[in-house]
């Protein structure tokens, strides 16, 4: 199991639709992962999870994830949430 902290920072256009698109990403793998802000830890496959959890710019998220492909799913995850690594629906 692993886990990182990230701050989300969507660019403008990514911002329509970060929890579907989050959900999306999360979903491509067989890891378990979770998001975390504050005393709210959810799955991140979940999209009504995902949907109370909230992905507002500025919010400092723990993402953890424990599986074989662990190191992908953080690596896109976080990468998606900082504004590094562009997805498109």
């Amino acid at each position: 199991m692993k886990d990182t902290n990230v701050t989300v920072n969507l660019p403008k256009k990514q911002e329509d639709h970060p929890v579907a698109m989050l959900v999306q990403i999360a979903s491509r793998y067989n890891s378990r992962i979770y998001m975390a802000s504050g005393t709210r830890k959810v799955n991140a496959k979940s999209i009504m999870g995902m949907m109370a959890l909230g992905l507002n710019n500025g919010v400092e998220l723990n993402v953890s994830a424990d599986g074989n492909d662990e190191d992908e799913a953080l690596s896109a995850i976080t990468g998606y949430l900082a504004g590094t690594i562009e997805e498109s629906a």
